[in-house]
Order: structure tokens, then C-alpha cells, then sequence
């Protein structure tokens, strides 16, 4: 995490009349750590694997904050979890591509989509501010080759897996 975005938690949490702590500190910058999309439990075993001694509503609240704050982006990925997003200050408009067989997430932007987004929504008389688009896609490796190494993974590291619609 910057410390630019460190600075404006700081000053949300001043404004909100709380107070800065070590532990949120250094909940946020694991938020920030990396650019993967994460739910609150996922952070909260961060956290305790970082041995940092936060409780698991210091946690949640932390989340909570950073979202009102606009620093974490909350998302619907499917299923019953919230999952939150870091990469969200530095690309607001981004679109995400959900494999429904690992849970695999990635990332995409697309200028095309962009420009379409504009022309749709000003041909019906608004003006575009942010956009996402989720995509639900199936495992092109399990289909074609019977295994998935993403699935493997999600499958030894306890991941939640994405419930199959059929």
C-alpha cells in the first residue's frame, strides 16, 4: 500500500472521529499487499498467518472502512461472500472475467467496451461514470484437458469454490 492511500485512510478515520492504530495500519497495507481480490475471512487468515494481533471484527470494521473510504471496492464474484477489490484506485473502471469451475479471477480492461459503454449510455441520455462487467466462463483447461491446475490449487489451499450452476 502507498502511503499516499495510507494517508487518506488516515484522514477518513480522523473525520469519522477514530483514531489511527497499528492494527489497522497494518491490516490495510495486507489488504494492499497484493493485487488479489479477497473476502473478509481470506484477510483475516492474512492476517493471523502475519502474526499481527487483530480480532477478527477489528477485521471487518477495518474492511468496512476502507470501502467507505473508496480505497477497497466491494464486488459480486458469485456466491454468498463479499469479495473486495484493491486494484480499484488505480483502475475504477475494470472488468472481471470468473471462471465458474476454479474460481480463477481475472482482470481485463478493454477500450472497445469502453467506448460502447459511452455510446450506449448517451444514446439513452446519460453520461458515463464507471463501469464493470463481470463474465461467468468455464475452465477451457478442464474441458479440453480433464484437469486444472488452478482448480487443484484453489482445491489444496481450502479456497472457496465457486458454486456450479448447471
Amino acid at each position: 500500500m502507498d502511503d499516499a492511500a495510507l494517508a487518506k485512510l488516515d484522514a477518513f478515520i480522523r473525520r469519522k472521529g477514530l483514531r489511527r492504530t497499528p492494527q489497522r495500519d497494518a491490516i490495510a497495507r495486507l489488504a494492499f499487499a497484493n493485487d488479489e481480490h479477497f473476502t473478509s475471512e481470506e484477510l483475516f487468515d492474512r492476517v493471523r498467518r502475519n502474526n499481527i494481533n487483530a480480532s477478527r471484527a477489528t477485521v471487518y470494521r477495518t474492511i468496512a472502512l476502507m470501502v467507505e473510504a473508496k480505497l477497497l471496492h466491494e464486488i459480486d464474484l458469485g456466491g454468498d461472500l463479499k469479495t473486495y477489490d484493491p486494484n480499484f484506485l488505480e483502475k475504477p473502471s475494470h472488468n472481471h472475467l470468473v471462471c465458474i469451475d476454479c474460481g480463477k479471477v481475472l482482470e481485463f480492461e478493454d477500450s472497445h467496451l469502453e467506448l460502447l459503454n459511452d455510446c450506449l449510455t448517451r444514446r439513452m441520455g446519460f453520461r458515463p461514470v464507471r463501469q464493470t462487467i463481470k463474465i461467468e466462463a468455464c475452465c477451457e483447461q478442464l474441458r479440453t484437458k480433464g484437469a486444472c491446475p488452478n482448480l487443484i490449487a484453489a482445491r489444496v489451499s481450502g479456497k472457496r469454490l465457486p458454486a456450479r450452476k448447471r
